[in-house]
């Protein structure tokens, strides 16, 4: 393996680095279940990676089992224990666990503990994730009920599909 080309050809660098302290709130909030922290998105970073912390709350949670055709998608837990699918089996991960899931790979997440949990999460490249968060939070607050065929639509849109 090597190097990919240069994206950057001067001969100095530039100050061009992004800071986000610990403390700052939650981008967004998914009923009372997940807080998300956009780290950085598949835009800020030109669409080289996507880095989310995801704070769960005690209660179970979390997608199904499913699959994505144009990313892959890393899991690394920070506090508590987090439910991670590797497609075979549930595995209890713990603080400094880590998942890989390359692009097909079938997998899924839940907070199934009586804790509170937080993980980061990694989509490379970068999609652009955030409209899909930011869509199931307007579902679970509205209080809608979508049909399977509406699901089936709203997860094809955002490059999700479920496991067999």
């Amino acid at each position: 393996m090597s190097y990919p080309p240069p994206r950057y050809v001067q001969d100095h660098g530039i100050v061009s680095a992004t800071y986000r302290p610990a403390d700052t709130p939650p981008d967004l909030t998914i009923g009372v279940k997940s807080r998300v922290g956009y780290l950085a998105t598949g835009a800020s970073t030109d669409g080289r990676f996507g880095l989310y912390r995801w704070d769960m709350a005690a209660i179970p949670n979390g997608p199904g089992a499913h699959f994505h055709r144009t990313f892959s998608e890393s899991f690394f837990v920070l506090e508590g224990t987090v439910s991670l699918y590797d497609g075979e089996r549930w595995r209890d991960a713990t603080p400094g666990d880590f998942l890989y899931v390359p692009p097909g790979g079938v997998h899924a997440f839940s907070n199934d503990s009586d804790a509170p949990a937080s993980m980061l999460v990694l989509f490379a490249p970068g999609a652009p994730r955030e409209a899909y968060f930011e869509e199931l939070a307007e579902i679970v607050a509205s209080g809608r009920r979508l049909t399977d065929e509406e699901w089936t639509e709203l997860y094809a849109r955002h490059d999700q599909y479920a496991a067999p």
